[in-house]
């Protein structure tokens, strides 16, 4: 028997080196076979071998061609192919209504190499697609390459092109996020590409990317009810002022819900890359004096230091002189009055001298634990931090008292004044839909003082400046602030906004459910512009119109403070 010297076979990557190896051994068999003179074998395997080698190649180029034609759309009439896959859940408010959603929609591509009869192919896309734009589809007809010529077909306008059977006409499928209710809560829900970019899109991205993948959806503590009555009545008081832009924002003070949350001007997501000069949510971004919205701030300093009571006087006879300054009152009185009084008749005079009598430290303390010092704790990434003093010497502490020398968010101011009206608990604000009463991250103020801060503000509805807020049976109590602003370095008495803070209802234990409704217009035209008379009448016509949303019974218009004692209505003595 003659030795055979095995066949050199060439080297294969080693993905393929198991089938050289398959191969080479079964030469070498047949060349032994043909040794042992059995040469009809080596015949029947060599056939059976080219056989087998011949069908999986087959099989291979029959695979590949069906994966290129079903999938890669890069051949054949009217083809597609899936584009990335926008995996997002869906958005929805606390009852399950939608607010953001993924849609299919395809892409038109044209590769002028496949069409057959250019002329004919542009009559025919144009009359199936009016939208379409004819010039754009002219340049990819006769251009050299394989372009996109427009986005965004809904599934039946691309039947209706697919439908013409044309050559080198392909479609992409995508999936893109779109919003049902348009500019409704856009501020809050913003918008979103593969990923968040604003607004609760952002603040909740990857829950909302893992619901894509499960199929769940997230659900925000926003009622569309409550959104839609904010926004109504918001937008309507603000074009009607000639306003520069207006907040609103309504929170269950004792979980810290975000009920409703709006910024004007508005703007629609789905059309985000037209200019949109109102994309700023004012609510948690916006910086304002306040003005005598923040008296609210220092009484309950007051109250709960103990360095004043509610018949507590102050003398505002004359305007307080602090340095170089001198500090009047809007509605000056010209008398002492009680802490109750300089609430109710909104003094700065007393007010400044309840601060500085507190002191610096007091004060500081005081603001930070009711969120002023630092951004508002919500989940929103827009949530900006204030601009605060750097020194808090007497005739700071004076401007403080009253909302100047502090610039703040409205979500600031908001989850202050809960903080004074809930119990005494700061609550942060949250775009979750909250199980029960929040725990609060510490007590600003005693059980106490927020009493008496609940009668205070109902008793400036009932017969105080807030009295054009005041809603039928629903109890609504509420501060009043303006402010004017700076322009050129000084304050401008023709440039101001006006702010109101109200809550509802007032009575009834601490720990029941209460509400905030917080307005504030931005350079409203006209006269006057104080708070009373721009924004407190925009709260009262909200507070009747979600009463009953957020389950508030309307009781007799006989109103009673937070411990239940009556409170003297308008031209009644207090006892």
């Amino acid at each position: 028997m003659s030795s055979v010297e095995p066949r050199h076979i060439p080297s294969a990557a080693p993905s393929w080196r198991w089938l050289t190896t398959l191969i080479w051994w079964i030469e070498h068999a047949f060349e032994r076979a043909k040794a042992d003179q059995r040469p009809e074998e080596d015949t029947r395997v060599r056939i059976a071998l080219m056989f087998i080698v011949f069908a999986l190649l087959f099989t291979a180029l029959v695979a590949g061609a069906g994966h290129a034609a079903l999938l890669s759309g890069g051949a054949g009439v009217g083809g597609w192919r899936s584009g990335p896959v926008l995996a997002r859940g869906d958005l929805t408010d606390r009852n399950g209504s939608l607010l953001a959603s993924n849609i299919r929609h395809y892409g038109l591509y044209v590769d002028p190499a496949e069409v057959w009869d250019r002329e004919a192919a542009l009559g025919a896309m144009t009359a199936a697609l009016p939208r379409l734009p004819r010039q754009r589809l002219r340049d990819a007809l006769y251009g050299d390459r394989r372009v996109v010529v427009m986005n965004g077909l809904t599934p039946p306008e691309r039947a209706a092109l697919r439908d013409l059977a044309l050559g080198g006409v392909y479609f992409e499928a995508e999936n893109g996020r779109a919003y049902p209710l348009g500019a409704s809560a856009a501020h809050v829900i913003g918008f979103a590409g593969e990923r968040g970019v604003t607004g609760a899109e952002l603040a909740f991205d990857r829950e909302i990317r893992e619901a894509g993948r499960t199929g769940a959806t997230v659900p925000l503590s926003i009622d569309l009810r409550v959104q839609a009555a904010l926004e109504n009545e918001l937008y309507a008081a603000a074009a009607g002022m000639g306003a520069r832009g207006a907040v609103g924002i309504v929170t269950n003070i004792q979980t810290g819900e975000v009920l409703g949350m709006a910024s004007w001007p508005e703007y629609d997501p789905n059309r985000r890359g037209q200019s949109q000069p109102g994309e700023m949510n004012r609510v948690v971004s916006g910086h304002y004096e306040m003005g005598s919205v923040f008296k609210a701030f220092t009484v309950a300093a007051g109250l709960d230091t103990g360095q004043a009571d509610m018949t507590t006087t102050f003398d505002a006879s004359d305007p307080l002189r602090i340095g170089n300054r001198t500090i009047r009152d809007f509605h000056a009185q010209n008398r002492v009055m009680t802490l109750e009084e300089v609430f109710l008749h909104s003094s700065n005079i007393g007010t400044s001298r309840l601060a500085i009598e507190m002191g610096g430290d007091t004060m500081r303390r005081y603001f930070q634990d009711m969120g002023l010092l630092d951004a508002a704790p919500i989940e929103l990434h827009e949530s900006a931090a204030p601009r605060r003093p750097v020194n808090w010497s007497d005739t700071t502490l004076a401007s403080l008292s009253f909302g100047y020398g502090i610039m703040v968010t409205p979500a600031q101011a908001a989850a202050g004044m809960g903080a004074l009206l809930n119990g005494g608990r700061y609550v942060p604000l949250t775009l979750r839909p909250a199980d029960g009463p929040h725990p609060g991250l510490r007590r600003v103020v005693s059980e106490d003082t927020s009493r008496h801060m609940l009668e205070l503000m109902r008793a400036n509805v009932v017969r105080g400046s807030g009295s054009r807020a005041d809603a039928p049976g629903l109890r609504v109590g509420g501060k009043t602030g303006s402010a004017n602003k700076v322009v050129g370095g000084r304050y401008d008495p023709t440039v101001a906004i006006g702010t109101f803070a109200a809550v509802f209802p007032t009575d009834g234990p601490l720990d029941a459910p209460r509400y905030m409704v917080f307005i504030l217009m931005d350079e409203p035209q006209g006269y006057p512009r104080t708070g009373g008379f721009v924004a407190a009448p925009v709260a009262g016509r909200i507070i009747d119109r979600i009463g009953g949303f957020v389950g508030i019974d309307r009781a007799a218009d006989r109103w009673r403070a937070a411990d239940g004692r009556p409170i003297p209505q308008a031209g009644e003595v207090a006892r």
